[in-house]
């Protein structure tokens, strides 16, 4: 079994555990012990998973993920007013190779989706990416992957996976259950035109930092549907994270990266959050922690809804475009957009009804004026492919 490559959670932690808070989250997190084993599957929501791999880092690492410490941060945090099981599983150490350390994870992985547990990966590096991805492999026929990062992390094609071209063997190795592709966050000046064109021609979507922070909300509708979510902690700017060296001045605020991570948690149908590339510093600590515990509100309150014509909570609009006619939908419940995109049934519905892909108002306004929302058109194009 895969789940005997755990590390347990550290007497450290256990002790600090011990003075916190009644109230505090650390106390209601059902751990795994060298005392008492891995705590039960069964009925958990979320699954904290540590991940210690740092050999394929993109800038070799000068130091060793301090896990105990993010854990500490973390635990500390008052509970939410909410009622959904936590588990602390541990920490993957390497294994004798990279290879076998991803053969852990994948495996790990892919028994906590099956329980239809949330695993939450706090990691040293982002290429553990790619065996995560790879664990939905016979569980999901299509994942839709969401990265919040600055760069697009597609390398050059003869270059070994690193944290920065994992996403090249997600888009080339077989089988290809990649079915979208969205970016939250890039900066141009970090990618080349060449990977700019390749979003472009694959049709996957991209948001530039300065549009996201811009408007927070545009994140929402490219969360909803993310299966997979893999978060690199320099997209976050250097004065936030505590950091000097290999952040950026330029990148999202902690308000606005907890934003995204409570979208990412609200998302109906997320399976995996992933945070990596996270150094070690107390504020570094402190706002992963923090980024955690909005993704697990966000899960609390999140509304599963399926727009349809004949439901009273929600309003149908029928917009002529010179060469299409779109149609939207909005929420009373939660004044959420969706608009339908036919040619997708096939492809992802794999029924004989339009596929709905999230959007905005500002969509809606756009098609009201005659300009079709490049999602759509995207998605659209997709269907052909």
């Amino acid at each position: 079994m895969a789940f005997d490559f755990l590390k347990p959670v550290s007497q450290k932690v256990l002790a600090h555990t011990e003075l916190l808070s009644p109230q505090a989250l650390g106390h209601s997190i059902y751990k795994h012990t060298e005392q008492e084993g891995l705590p039960v599957l069964a009925g958990a929501t979320f699954a904290l998973l540590g991940v210690l791999e740092s050999r394929n880092a993109f800038v070799k690492k000068t130091s060793r993920l301090n896990l105990d410490e993010i854990r500490i941060q973390l635990y500390k945090l008052m509970q939410g007013n909410w009622e959904q099981g936590v588990l602390d599983l541990g920490d993957i150490e390497e294994g004798e190779t990279v290879k076998d350390t991803y053969f852990v994870v994948r495996e790990i992985i892919a028994g906590l989706l099956e329980e239809n547990i949330i695993p939450v990966i706090i990691g040293a590096t982002q290429d553990i990416t790619y065996p995560v991805y790879r664990a939905f492999d016979g569980i999901k026929d299509m994942v839709n992957l969401v990265s919040v990062d600055s760069r697009f992390d597609f390398g050059a094609d003869e270059e070994l996976i690193s944290s920065n071209s994992y996403m090249s063997r997600i888009i080339t190795d077989k089988p290809n259950n990649l079915f979208n592709f969205s970016n939250i966050g890039y900066q141009s000046y970090f990618n080349a035109q060449e990977e700019i064109d390749l979003m472009e021609r694959l049709f996957f979507d991209a948001y530039r930092l300065g549009e996201i922070a811009s408007d927070i909300t545009l994140a929402e509708p490219a969360l909803r549907n993310a299966h997979l979510v893999s978060l690199d902690a320099r997209a976050i700017r250097a004065s936030e994270m505590g950091m000097h060296d290999a952040f950026s001045p330029n990148g999202f605020t902690g308000r606005e990266i907890c934003a995204i991570t409570r979208y990412a948690g609200m998302g109906e149908d997320i399976s995996v959050l992933g945070i990596f590339e996270i150094e070690n510093n107390m504020q570094s600590y402190q706002l992963v922690a923090q980024m955690i515990w909005y993704f697990m509100e966000g899960h609390n309150f999140r509304v599963d809804e399926s727009p349809s014509d004949s439901h009273p909570d929600f309003t149908k609009y029928i917009v002529p475009c010179d060469s299409e006619e779109l149609v939207f939908y909005k929420s009373a419940l939660t004044s959420r957009w969706w608009v339908e995109v036919p040619n997708l049934i096939s492809a992802h519905t794999k029924s004989n009804s339009a596929a709905l892909l999230p959007c905005t108002e500002k969509d809606y306004l756009d098609a009201c004026d005659q300009n079709i929302p490049e999602r759509w058109f995207k998605a659209y194009k997709k269907g052909f492919n």
